[in-house]
């Protein structure tokens, strides 16, 4: 059975020879097969700007029909995001189906989307991207039903969207502020009583299908974490968009919560990265950065490039680092190898994990202080609190109490001042 719903002509502008030009269309092929769509043929262009009625010169219209025709393709797919008016002229000169590269990731993340969180965020770009489109889209989305793939699957899209008027997708684009403002002020709440609890924050970024979730089911494994707080990873682009936070114990009873964020992409939509800014911005209350990178990529530092920009496009800065260069074995790189912050594992093997610990503990138990504390015998309350919670190096007794030797962070060793031997 041909797992493929679609076929496409994928459609690409090189402007002033962009040395990422290949990588975009081969990017844009990738996620064409996320979606189940067949990539059936592609048609570049050279030129100097893009051209503002058709995307691409006039006499490369002719082109994209034939191949079009050629290959029995059902949908053309643009690299770039179209002007409303260049989707109408393609449609009517094309005379079939046209996408751009901003709806192919939109209907990604509405199939991916599982909370209702990450659906109201998907749902509100989409109207956003549509409002402007309306008159473009409704010809072509009313006669084919959507976006790819069969359309787009989310409540409220596709057809129905179109029946409505621009008042009510305006009042519908309000309605999802509202409740993603609510859900925003609960995501803060949750990100207070996290920096109350004084347990360090360690966020995975990096682009999409780097292993990022694999580097988070491996941490928690090899920390005996329980199977069921694995999260799901495949090999496919934006396989999750649900921002997963997980506690990771060591031996020594030190705690840190391990949170991963949505993977980036080139081009990633504006409306994308506005709609999903407030779990992108979880990034901002992070000790510290895993920057996942697959380092068997030729692009990897194009892709280091992009996960950067869009950080700092959320207000994510300054916040120390360690670069992780995932797939090492595919790149028949030396690993584990450990260079100052930079490191080269194989997470799927599960190689350099040990090594990657040591550089988390490093940078986040570094304001940690080892001191003596005699806890009378009237407060085994202390002293069992002490043993679960904490690293105690040593333990005697005297008349006057329990003597622990511990490993405390330097806020909550000043709690126990009153108890401190040194």
């Amino acid at each position: 059975m041909n797992p493929f719903i679609e076929k496409a002509i994928l459609v690409g502008v090189n402007l002033r020879n962009d040395i990422h030009f290949d990588y975009s269309i081969e990017e844009l092929g990738n996620l064409a097969e996320a979606l189940n769509v067949e990539v059936a043929g592609v048609v570049t262009q050279n030129l100097e700007r893009i051209n503002p009625s058709h995307y691409v010169g006039t006499g490369k219209i002719e082109e994209i029909k034939s191949l079009y025709a050629a290959t029995e393709a059902n949908l053309i797919i643009f690299d770039d995001e179209l002007s409303p008016s260049q989707i109408r002229n393609l449609e009517k000169d094309l005379e079939c189906k046209v996408i751009d590269r901003t709806m192919l990731i939109l209907d990604i993340f509405a199939k991916r989307a599982k909370s209702k969180e990450a659906q109201m965020q998907v749902e509100l770009a989409q109207l956003q991207y549509m409002l402007p489109r309306l008159v473009g889209l409704r010809d072509s989305l009313s006669r084919q039903g959507g976006g790819t793939g069969g359309g787009f699957r989310n409540r409220g899209t596709g057809e129905t969207k179109l029946e409505l008027d621009h008042r009510k997708i305006e009042d519908q684009i309000a309605k999802l502020h509202k409740e993603l403002d609510h859900v925003k002020e609960q995501r803060e709440t949750q990100r207070k009583q996290r920096r109350k609890s004084e347990i360090p924050i360690v966020s995975i970024v990096g682009y999409t299908n780097a292993g990022k979730s694999t580097i988070m089911n491996q941490l928690l494994e090899k920390t005996d974490q329980e199977v069921h707080k694995q999260v799901f990873e495949k090999n496919m682009l934006f396989a999750t968009l649900e921002t997963s936070v997980r506690q990771i114990t060591l031996p020594d009873n030190k705690s840190f919560l391990l949170t991963d964020t949505v993977g980036f992409v080139s081009k990633l939509p504006h409306h994308l990265v506005k709609a999903f800014r407030s779990t992108l911005e979880e990034v901002r209350d992070a000790d510290l950065l895993l920057h996942v990178v697959d380092a068997s990529n030729a692009e990897n530092q194009y892709m280091m490039e992009i996960t950067n920009n869009t950080l700092q496009a959320v207000g994510v800065e300054d916040i120390p680092t360690i670069y992780v260069f995932n797939k090492s074995d595919l790149a028949n790189l030396a690993y584990p190898y450990v260079n100052n912050d930079q490191i080269w594992i194989s997470a799927k093997e599960g190689k350099g994990l040990d090594e990657l610990l040591q550089l988390i503990r490093q940078h986040i138990f570094s304001d940690f202080i080892t001191c003596t504390l005699c806890i009378p015998y009237d407060r085994g309350d202390i002293v069992s609190y002490l043993n679960e919670y904490a690293h105690v190096l040593k333990t005697s007794y005297d008349e006057k109490g329990t003597i622990l030797q511990v490993e405390l962070h330097e806020v909550t060793a000043k709690k126990y001042q009153a108890f401190w031997l040194n």
